[in-house]
C-alpha cells in the first residue's frame, strides 16, 4: 500500500522531532540560528544551479531543502517563544497583499481588479513607485531604533557582487549615481588605471583595493544596463568551464594535459571551442536551453 502524500503539517511534526531533546537527531538538537545560516545559503546557490542546468527532476527535492531551512528558523523561533512557521507565512502573506495593490485593490487575499482590467494595463512605473514607497515606509517604522540609512537592510550575507549591486542602487535611488553609463565606463577606467599604478609601484596590497573598486565600479555598469552582475558572472562562469574542459578533452584525445603543453597550446584549442559556439547548430540548442 501507497504511503498518502504529506503536507505541511508532517514536515513541522517532523522537525518538532528532530528537535526533541529526548527523542531527536542529535546532530538537529545541536544546531541554532548561526549554525544553519551557511546551509541556507548553499542550499540556495543549489537551487539556482538545478535550474541553470534545467534539470527539474531535482528541483523538487532541491526546493524542499531551501524550504526545509525556512523550518528550521521558524522552529527555532517557535522554541524561544519569538514566533513560529504560522507567523512566517501570516507576516509574508500580509506584507505581499500591501505591496501589490495593483493585484489587491483593498489589501485583502479575495480582492481583485475591476473586470476587464489586465495586468498590462497597470502602468510598471507606478507599480515600482508604489513597492518603493511601501519599503521605504517600512524602514521608517524602523527609524525609532536609531539612524536610519537608505543602505540598511541589504544583508551582509548576500554574494559580494549582489550586495554590491544592492548598495549602489540604493544610493542610486536618492541621486548618488551617474547620469548615464558613459559615466561607470569612465570609472572603470579610473578605477584600471589606479590598480595599474599600485601595481608599477610594487604596492600589492594596494593594488588588491584597487580591485575592489574596479570590481564595484563594474557591478554598478552592470546595473546601469539593468542586468544582475551576480548572474552575468555566473554565466561567464558557465562559459569558461564549458571552453576550457573542451580544450582538456582535444589534448586528451591525443594523450596530453594542460600543464604538458605550451599555452599557445591550449589557446588554439580555447579558440576551437569559441568557433564551435558560433555555429547556428550550437546556437539553436543553447536557445532550448534558455
Amino acid at each position: 500500500m501507497s504511503q498518502s502524500r504529506y503536507d505541511l503539517d508532517d514536515l513541522l511534526s517532523l522537525m518538532a522531532v528532530l528537535r526533541d531533546p529526548q527523542q531527536g537527531c542529535p546532530w538537529d538538537i545541536q544546531q541554532d540560528w548561526d549554525t544553519i545560516v551557511p546551509h541556507t545559503l548553499e542550499e540556495a546557490y543549489e537551487v539556482a544551479d538545478a535550474i541553470e542546468r534545467r534539470a527539474f527532476d531535482e528541483l523538487p527535492g532541491e526546493l524542499g531543502d531551501l524550504l526545509f531551512q525556512v523550518v528550521y528558523y521558524a522552529r527555532f523561533g517557535a522554541e524561544e517563544g519569538r514566533f513560529d512557521f504560522h507567523d512566517v507565512v501570516h507576516t509574508l502573506t500580509a506584507k505581499m497583499l500591501q505591496r501589490h495593490p495593483h493585484v489587491f485593490p483593498d489589501g485583502s487575499l479575495a480582492s481583485r481588479r475591476p473586470a476587464g482590467v489586465s495586468a498590462e494595463q497597470v502602468q510598471t512605473r507606478q507599480v515600482n513607485s508604489r513597492w518603493e514607497a511601501l519599503k521605504a515606509e517600512e524602514r521608517a517604522a524602523r527609524a525609532e531604533l536609531g539612524n536610519v540609512s537608505v543602505l540598511d537592510d541589504v544583508p551582509r550575507t548576500l554574494p559580494a557582487l549582489s550586495r554590491a549591486a544592492k548598495l549602489s542602487k540604493r544610493a542610486a535611488r536618492v541621486g548618488f549615481d551617474w547620469p548615464d553609463s558613459r559615466g561607470v565606463i569612465a570609472k572603470i577606467r579610473e578605477e584600471l588605471a589606479e590598480v595599474e599604478e599600485a601595481l608599477a609601484a610594487g604596492d600589492r596590497q594596494h593594488a588588491t583595493e584597487e580591485v575592489g573598486d574596479l570590481l564595484f565600479a563594474v557591478t554598478n555598469l552592470a546595473r546601469t544596463l539593468k542586468a544582475d552582475p551576480e548572474q552575468c558572472l555566473r554565466t561567464t562562469n558557465a562559459k569558461f568551464e564549458r571552453r576550457f574542459r573542451h580544450v582538456e578533452a582535444a589534448l586528451a584525445a591525443r594523450g596530453q594535459q594542460p600543464a604538458s603543453v605550451t599555452l599557445d597550446e591550449m589557446e588554439a584549442h580555447w579558440q576551437d571551442a569559441k568557433r564551435d559556439e558560433d555555429t547556428p547548430d550550437y546556437r539553436k540548442e543553447g536557445a532550448a536551453h534558455e
